[in-house]
């Protein structure tokens, strides 16, 4: 009988960091970075947050002791936010201590709409102290994100550019592709110009060839910006990115709290069903 986990792993490299590491090896023997993500959300008691971000801190240990290129993905939730701000930026600031004290990288992960201010704020708090080793996403499909990109790229913040990972209503959100993909474009642009090293978080690969075909037409580099992508979906791709020369990173994620993040994965794409109910018919 199969686990539901067993219908996981395409996406999650393992329940514990010794699986996973050896995977990120793996990805990094063929020169892509990669961003490990120490799995859950909406954490709301503050001993746990606070356990959450010792565990975080061992992660920053465990990939400094084993040389992997790696930095770390955080959502402010596993941290508190859902208790205080100040609960959440207290935690925050620890785990940054580390990064600085390593010369490592977190990034703050964008979660649902509800979060996306506070998630902001904090960012940018922590921006002033921890400058050059923080990070935030922002997502193409909000409409507050016009304004978000110009303001955190005069910060000169780095920034991941991905669609957006949750159903929101059309108040907050786009909701054509088309225009998702359009506004995915022009903040690109906007990220290029302003920022020294953007992230483009995408497996859409209209977007990829428009983004390859936009760096030749203006005259970039290749490592200009760095292509992004999920752990399990369109690893090809990423091998011939990295083999072509182009900067690239994988989110890697891992941890006993995978449903969630499973879950959402099968809501974006028709093809990640079909993966799944494929694998549920095999023997």
């Amino acid at each position: 009988m199969k686990t539901p986990y067993i219908f996981a792993k395409r996406f999650v490299a393992g329940e514990s960091y010794d699986v996973a590491e050896k995977k990120v090896q793996r990805i990094n023997q063929k020169r892509i970075r990669v961003t490990l993500d120490l799995l859950g959300e909406n954490i709301k008691d503050a001993t746990t947050a606070a356990e959450t971000v010792d565990a975080y801190i061992e992660l920053l240990e465990q990939i400094k002791a084993s040389t992997l290129d790696s930095s770390i993905s955080v959502k402010l939730t596993m941290m508190g936010l859902d208790i205080s701000e100040e609960v959440c930026y207290a935690n925050l600031s620890r785990l940054l201590d580390t990064a600085k004290a390593h010369n490592q990288f977190v990034r703050i992960d964008m979660e649902g709409s509800d979060y996306t201010q506070a998630t902001i704020d904090l960012f940018k708090r922590a921006l002033k102290t921890y400058q050059g080793h923080v990070g935030i996403v922002l997502q193409a499909y909000l409409h507050r994100t016009e304004k978000d990109v110009a303001d955190l790229a005069a910060l000169g913040a780095d920034i991941r550019l991905c669609k957006g990972a949750y159903r929101e209503p059309a108040n907050i959100a786009l909701q054509s592709m088309d225009d998702i993909r359009a506004a995915y474009k022009e903040y690109a642009k906007v990220l290029i110009e302003k920022t020294a090293f953007p992230r483009m978080a995408t497996h859409d690969g209209s977007l990829v060839t428009w983004l390859q075909e936009y760096a030749t037409s203006e005259g970039l580099a290749k490592d200009r910006f760095e292509f992004q992508m999920l752990y399990g979906l369109r690893e090809k791709t990423m091998n011939e990115l990295s083999a072509d020369g182009w900067k690239t990173c994988i989110y890697v994620p891992y941890g006993t709290m995978w449903f969630p993040y499973f879950t959402r994965r099968l809501m974006e794409r028709k093809e990640n069903v079909f993966f799944i109910a494929t694998t549920l018919l095999k023997p």
